[in-house]
């Protein structure tokens, strides 16, 4: 047989030893369909001479899949797979940028979708790029995926590009937001905030034409900042459209509320503050005032009657990628 078909993995430089760092590639070969059932494996000089590895340690990796029912020995004749579907799961790395409502719902529809079939180990680096940066390097062996979130701006822009080169495109899954870029991956499912916003309140142009102004609640000041292409996907539809409109970055409590305006909110305390203004001034929502919030929870549906909300499809976002994983499929949605 001609190893070079098996593109085993082993990398010299990598704290993890060499011989798990070869069970978990022809494991993930086999899982893949790149090594089949029954096929023959290199003979332990041979893999011993292409990888650059010892005896030794090829003989502990043959020994530890033997053991996992995985491979076979036949005397005189050499190593055989005599297991398509090893006990051992799929093991996928997910990383977000934070946990909220719908990313929760994200994470929750990925997970139910991959069940039994994969193991998924889980973490938030919480806007963090050094966090973030530490977990990526700590988990660089033995995944079979890596399903990440990136939410960066500024330099922590620039070293994520870096970064990332770390991970075999085949095995990269961009979530949320495929930032500029990225080139190449194993899929991305993610959300086009300039247009997403745009074409929702290109739905709703009937609505709006009832409000005198429009105004953006775009928060600054939060540990997690949103995509400022919000900003232009909401700009972009009021000069189209030719609405006098402005962006503030805030509703404090008992801010006063302009009567004939319709607000675009995204933080739920900036939804809060403003529904709680428009009672106490006694104001009539949807008749004297609009609101549209981004991003749908259930919070939202017992806040006040007459909320609009825009919102993309997570549990889609989440079964999609799972799809990915579990089918090998590739592409952009």
């Amino acid at each position: 047989m001609d190893n070079n078909i098996i593109p085993l993995e082993v990398n010299h430089e990598s704290s993890q030893p060499k011989y798990r760092q070869l069970v978990n590639s022809i494991v993930e070969n086999i899982e893949l369909g790149t090594i089949k059932y029954g096929q023959k494996l290199p003979s332990i000089n041979q893999l011993s001479f292409d990888y650059y590895l010892s005896r030794d340690t090829v003989e502990k990796a043959y020994a530890a899949l033997k053991r996992q029912g995985i491979l076979h020995s036949v005397k005189g004749k050499g190593f055989y797979v005599s297991n398509s579907a090893p006990e051992s799961s799929m093991k996928v790395l997910v990383v977000f940028n934070k946990l909220s409502a719908y990313k929760k719902v994200i994470y929750n529809a990925l997970a139910n979708t991959l069940g039994e079939k994969a193991q998924i180990d889980f973490f938030v680096y919480h806007g963090d790029f050094r966090m973030f940066e530490r977990t990526i390097n700590e988990h660089l062996e033995g995944y079979h995926y890596y399903v990440i979130m990136p939410h960066f701006t500024g330099d922590d822009h620039a070293l994520f590009l870096k970064l990332i080169k770390k991970i075999k495109a085949s095995k990269l899954i961009i979530l949320d937001h495929l930032l500029e870029g990225i080139e190449e991956f194993h899929g991305a499912i993610f959300q086009d905030f300039k247009m997403d916003i745009y074409n929702a309140m290109q739905e709703g142009l009937a609505l709006f034409r009832k409000y005198k102004k429009l105004i953006l609640v775009f928060p600054e000041k939060v540990p997690y900042p949103y995509p400022k292409a919000i900003i232009e996907g909401f700009k972009n539809f009021c000069i189209l459209n030719q609405f006098d409109f402005k962006v503030i970055n805030e509703v404090p409590e008992s801010s006063p509320i302009e009567k004939g305006a319709a607000y675009v909110v995204i933080e739920e305390n900036d939804l809060v503050n403003l529904i709680k203004a428009i009672r106490t001034e006694e104001l009539v929502l949807t008749k004297d005032v609009g609101i549209l919030s981004y991003n749908d929870t259930a919070l939202k549906e017992v806040l006040a009657e007459g909320v609009s909300v825009i919102t993309t499809d997570f549990v889609r976002m989440g079964q999609l990628a799972s799809d990915m994983i579990l089918n090998q499929k590739s592409g952009r949605h």
